[in-house]
């Protein structure tokens, strides 16, 4: 050929357009720590100000207040919600295994401190049935173990419940030491879910201080979304004794939902028949209370106080038709008035909680955070993740000292604050005068309350979570993954316990994302007729490959765990594996070897047959791959020995390995582990902004070996 179209052709890439990197300097570690321990200590009046100022956020969206606007939503929306608090407050004491006061508590203290420290303004904070289970799971376990008896028959009824909370003696029943007093069973049990409550909070707030929000990441949508249900079912077991009214204790340990039922249909033949006349009257209420609610919610300007008219016919009823005394049905008993005065947690418990405490912890926060961010993207506000952390562990921590247990934002009252036309945290103080009017002057009343009709509130406000069953085909239609991933986390929480479920879910959850990673999609490119543009031959129409190029796409991080995955779908796609081909070449020669010696020994010759060794080289399909590394985020140091190993091989039987579209994040380990040679001398010929341009220098490139092929052999 030609000498002047061999210089044209030698530098494809003289015209093209280089690409410059910035010099970045890094600096030291030392250096970046000392800066950062400078500016955090560093104190000054401004820096002071502005502190506490967004520790209690309060301070700047209150003098603000805009009193007209406001103050209808704010007060119309903090006293339904007070009004809905109240019989949950009690309710969900049945789930944490305490006495109804300090559901009252929990929800007066939560509310006034998230006023104070809450950047929402919309999450209702308190009591959380999900929380108010895995409490309940703690207490249950840690009373058994202490030697307690579980049958709550065998709950001193009365005043003396209240006087055992504070440490009084009691020489009828059984108690332990603990903090230099005696205590009774509901004493431990109030303890043991304080103990775990100012844990969990300690950890909310060390995880606000060292910013390890990330840690909500790793809890997905479908994952909490199983973990609610099963969860939910697990509820339902547990209160389905109430609504029975059966004496069983309740099971502590793995697979509470499976024993609980045997348990209750093998005592089916002890129902009490008021318990049971009961439950299925305030269901049927509370049931058509909410699809009233729910078809009529545009005319309806207030949520239908169900709940409370529930528990105030219920109350009358029971207290006048004497249920207790007459038909022995299971009554709340007696619900002080007041406070009781501060205590210290019971550290000598915190050692056996401290595991425990961690779930707690994530999903309170998780719940928490996911909520305020949703209710603000929806009003059009910002909240900020890091305060809300601190001030849900804040609200657990200072009401520890006050006989309250783990609280959370709920997404039920949320919704119906914010339908009711909240404004601020306002709300949430107006919530709290409702509940503390109970505690000074209403509790009483509720004495005569039946854990039945308790139970039935609970089960009724689980109908949105047991409504995702009806999810499940649509979400398997969406994506098999997410449902797969939303029925493990279901099972493992209802079969086997709320907090193995969590653990499975947030670990299979994790496995399925390395699965994707170690199982991506590849595809071999086209090209866009007459264009520069490359795309998936199976997934688009009237594509045409390059001659003898094979471009392929892996659409994930290169890492040591997917590598082999890597070099198995690019052999299958390309058609020619390295050293299978090395093999075949390697027998080819042996082979025509023997054939020569043979014709040699029968001609009478000597010749050892290795001038014949350049007739074994096969005429390959192939002669450039291209990888199209958009796809891929970033590669680790295997994925680095991964490409220089296909380069080597490859260009061991005449194929060239070209990369092309590479960010910087794989550029910068390519670079570190010399895959372009020293000082990078062979990047312009392995490396390519774009995929059309590693196709044009690799035809360039075959055109140039033929012409050269040609001229030697001429």
């Amino acid at each position: 050929m030609d000498e002047e179209v061999l210089r044209d052709t030698e530098t494809p890439q003289a015209a093209a357009p280089l690409l410059e990197r910035r010099v970045r300097q890094r600096q030291s570690t030392a250096s970046v720590l000392k800066s950062k321990l400078k500016k955090g200590v560093a104190c000054s009046g401004p820096k002071v100000r502005s502190t506490l100022l967004g520790f209690f956020p309060v301070v700047q969206w209150l003098p603000k207040y805009k009193l007209k606007e406001y103050i209808w939503g704010d007060v119309m929306s903090g006293l339904i919600i007070g009004i809905i608090l109240v019989p949950q407050a009690i309710a969900y004491c049945l789930l944490a295994g305490v006495q109804p006061i300090y559901g009252l508590l929990t929800s007066f203290y939560a509310n006034i401190i998230y006023f104070l420290t809450g950047t929402s303004r919309h999450v209702s904070v308190g009591i959380f049935s999900l929380m108010s289970l895995m409490i309940g799971q703690v207490v249950v376990r840690e009373v058994f173990q202490a030697g307690f008896d579980l049958n709550e028959d065998s709950t001193p009824s009365g005043p003396d419940v209240f006087n055992e909370t504070l440490g009084t003696n009691l020489t009828d029943v059984f108690t332990v030491e603990l903090m230099g007093v005696r205590c009774g069973r509901e004493c431990y049990a109030i303890s043991v879910a304080v103990a775990v409550t100012f844990l969990a909070g300690v950890y909310q707030i060390m995880m606000a201080v060292f910013q390890l929000g990330f840690v909500s990441v790793y809890l997905s949508g479908p994952m909490l979304d199983g973990f609610a249900t099963g969860a939910s079912v697990t509820i339902l077991t547990v209160q389905a004794k109430y609504l029975l009214g059966l004496k069983i204790p309740r099971h502590q340990g793995y697979g509470t939902v499976i024993v609980t039922w045997i348990n209750i249909f093998a005592n089916i033949h002890k129902t009490n028949l008021c318990d049971l006349i009961t439950s299925a009257i305030c269901i049927s209420i509370l049931v058509a209370g909410k699809e009233i609610q729910e078809r009529y919610k545009d005319r309806l300007k207030i949520p239908l106080p169900t709940e409370l008219v529930v528990v105030a016919g219920a109350t009358l009823a029971s207290h006048f038709g004497e249920f207790n005394t007459k038909y022995y049905s299971s009554v709340s008993g007696h619900i002080p008035t007041g406070f009781i005065a501060p205590q210290v947690p019971a550290f000598s418990l915190m050692p056996q909680v401290a595991l425990d405490a961690i779930p707690l912890a994530v999903i309170s926060f998780a719940f928490t955070v996911s909520l305020s961010e949703m209710f603000a993207k929806k009003n059009g506000y910002t909240v900020r993740p890091n305060q809300e952390m601190l001030a849900i562990g804040l609200c657990n921590v200072v009401p520890s000292f006050f006989h309250c247990f783990t609280t959370s934002a709920a997404l039920a009252k949320t919704m119906v604050k914010d339908s009711a036309g909240c404004q601020t945290q306002l709300s949430s103080l107006i919530s709290a005068l409702v509940v503390l009017l109970v505690l000074l002057f209403f509790a009483p009343f509720f004495s005569a309350l039946q854990k039945s009709v308790l139970a039935s509130i609970i089960i009724v406000s689980l109908r949105g979570a047991l409504r995702k069953f009806k999810d499940v085909p649509a979400k398997w239609r969406a994506s098999r993954n997410d449902a797969t991933v939303w029925l493990v986390t279901m099972l493992a929480t209802a079969l086997i316990s709320v907090e193995i479920g969590l653990l499975v879910g947030i670990v299979f959850s994790m496995i399925c994302v390395i699965y994707k990673t170690q199982n991506p999609k590849v595809s071999l490119l086209g090209r866009v007729s007459d264009t520069d543009l490359y795309e998936d031959i199976d997934e688009y129409k009237n594509l045409t490959p390059p001659v003898q190029v094979r471009i392929f796409r892996f659409q994930a991080p290169l890492y040591y765990a997917n590598k082999d995955s890597f070099l198995k779908s690019l052999y299958k796609a390309v058609g020619v594996e390295p050293f299978l081909e090395l093999t075949k070449r390697r027998k080819a020669e042996k082979k025509s070897k023997e054939m020569t010696k043979k014709q040699a020994t029968a001609n009478g010759e000597k010749n050892n047959g290795d001038i014949f060794i350049g007739l074994v080289q096969r005429e390959l399909e192939v002669h450039t791959i291209v990888l199209d590394c958009s796809a891929i985020p970033f590669i680790d140091s295997t994925g680095m020995a991964t490409f220089k190993g296909l380069v080597k091989e490859y260009k061991e039987i005449g194929v060239n390995v070209l990369l092309a579209s590479c960010n910087t994040l794989v550029l910068d380990v390519l670079q570190k582990g010399q895959f372009f040679g020293k000082h990078n001398k062979d990047m312009s010929s392995l490396l390519f902004y774009t995929v059309h341009a590693a196709v044009l220098y690799a035809n360039r490139m075959s055109t140039i070996e033929e012409s050269r092929s040609e001229n030697s052999t001429v």
